[in-house]
């Protein structure tokens, strides 16, 4: 079963870093989707593809690299958008 969702993640972060491990997990898993900065201090990640795998990539975004502080996670259900690959954004 396919599913999408897009996670916007609140902390003490290094965009750079965060979204460079964000992508390393999401080739890992075969997720695809983006990930990018809001401009307002927060990460944005749409993932789609097989329920479990998304699942997955829904608790690495929670958790973060080792030196991130997670504070919040907004979690919202997305129309599949059928996306080829997992990218990093511009903002």
């Amino acid at each position: 079963m396919k599913k999408s969702v897009r996670v916007i993640i609140q902390g003490a972060i290094q965009p750079v870093f965060f979204n460079r491990f964000v992508k390393e997990n999401a080739d890992k898993l075969g997720v695809r989707g983006f990930v990018r900065n809001t401009g307002d201090g927060r990460v944005e990640v749409f993932i789609e593809g097989n329920m479990n795998e998304v699942n997955s990539m829904i608790e690495v975004c929670k958790k973060g690299p080792q030196h991130a502080l997670i504070r919040n996670t907004e979690e919202r259900e997305e129309r599949f958008q059928g996306f080829r690959d997992f990218r990093v954004m511009d903002f």
